[in-house]
């Protein structure tokens, strides 16, 4: 399913305009984005949380120059599923 998907099936569930539904679900992502670069979680209660996971620095190696090269420690985007959420993809009753 891709955004254009979602904004269509939220304009006929809703009866909003896709413009607006567009705008809204544009202004939902930016706003995930922008908790998650100032190292902000997201909770959605039912659904699931967009966290910030911190990944260690490890060394790592370059096959073509065979080099070994460090990769520093950073952050990265995750989505924890809630229970409900993932109960529902299951299929559990």
């Amino acid at each position: 399913m891709t955004k254009a998907d979602i904004v269509n099936e939220i304009a006929k569930k809703t009866g909003i305009d896709k413009a607006s539904v567009l705008a809204t679900v544009e202004s939902f992502m930016e706003v995930v984005k922008d908790s998650l670069a100032s190292n902000e979680n997201v909770y959605l209660r039912g659904f699931g949380s967009f966290i910030v996971k911190k990944r260690a620095q490890k060394t790592a190696r370059n096959i073509s120059k065979n080099t070994t090269i460090i990769i520093p420690e950073h952050n990265i985007p995750a989505f924890k599923p809630a229970k409900t959420f993932v109960s529902q993809v299951k299929g559990d009753k």
